[in-house]
């Protein structure tokens, strides 16, 4: 019999000797594009968020919460963070239907329609604040006047929110088999049977992620809310004016401060859609 290796057949044969499996290095055009794109959000992203907290924390703990808690700046935040989160609900509820409507519906200025959805994309937020405060100001031709007051932040929110719920759903509806709707309708279900078996759980991942996006958004917003509301302290002014006027105060300590707690709750949230859609695909 020969020295060769054979195949383990049952209880006593030795197993072959294993060739160790040699490792692939990636090829030089991933290298090179890995490296360009960590290199890019470092240098547009990371080193300035760095920079940021290491500021914010120049005076150690004690000082960084004092910053955060003086009564201008924790009213900015929560009037921010409280501002968005409604934004993001509405967003989640009228971004599906008006993707809904732009998917399953014909009607004609469907194509304008759909276009209009960008707009907030490619308006500067300042022009948007000018022509709410024209249109919902003192002077409204409608007349109606909710400037300078905290629902003015809201509807200004949700200008400049508008696209993300819709823009994330409006894909996922059009991929969206409908012989499964078909199928529920003959087996006896009725439409809002078949909606919140069937179609919402499939849309779910998409609404809430557009939601996060709407939210994380509605946080950092600045120009839209400066003219219509005002920035009226304690009433009307949120973060992101509260972190300009310290800046023009020559009080850049308090201000990267406050930009670290929005980066955190901005962070969070991220985090939370991340393990949403993992749990959602593992699921799936």
């Amino acid at each position: 019999m020969t020295a060769t290796a054979v195949k383990s057949t049952g209880s006593g044969t030795a197993p072959g000797p294993v060739r160790p499996v040699a490792r692939r290095r990636p090829p030089v055009g991933t290298a090179l594009g890995l490296g360009t794109a960590v290199l890019y959000l470092s240098l547009i992203v990371l080193i300035p968020l760095a920079a940021v907290v290491w500021r914010s924390a120049e005076g150690g703990w004690d000082t960084f919460w004092a910053a955060v808690r003086t009564p201008d700046a924790w009213a900015a935040l929560e009037l921010t963070v409280g501002a968005s989160l409604i934004v993001a609900v509405v967003n989640v509820v009228m971004g599906t239907v008006i993707a809904w409507v732009l998917v399953r519906d014909n009607f004609p200025g469907k194509g304008i329609v759909d276009t209009l959805i960008d707009l907030p994309f490619a308006l500067p937020t300042i022009v948007a604040g000018l022509v709410l405060l024209a249109l919902y100001g003192t002077s409204s031709p409608l007349h109606i006047n909710f400037a300078y007051t905290r629902f003015s932040v809201v509807v200004a929110l949700l200008f400049v929110t508008l696209p993300f719920v819709v823009r994330t759903v409006q894909p996922v509806l059009k991929e969206l088999d409908r012989d499964m709707e078909q199928a529920a309708y003959s087996l006896g279900a009725s439409p809002s049977t078949t909606f919140r078996r069937i179609i919402l759980p499939n849309l779910a991942p998409a609404m809430i992620s557009g939601a996060g996006l709407a939210f994380t958004r509605a946080i950092a917003e600045y120009g839209s809310i400066n003219l219509i509301t005002g920035s009226i302290p304690f009433e009307t002014q949120v973060s992101s004016v509260n972190i300009f006027g310290r800046i023009e105060s020559d009080d850049t300590t308090s201000a990267a401060a406050i930009s670290t707690a929005l980066l955190v709750v901005a962070f969070v949230v991220l985090i939370v859609l991340d393990l949403f859609q993992r749990w959602s695909s593992r699921r799936g």
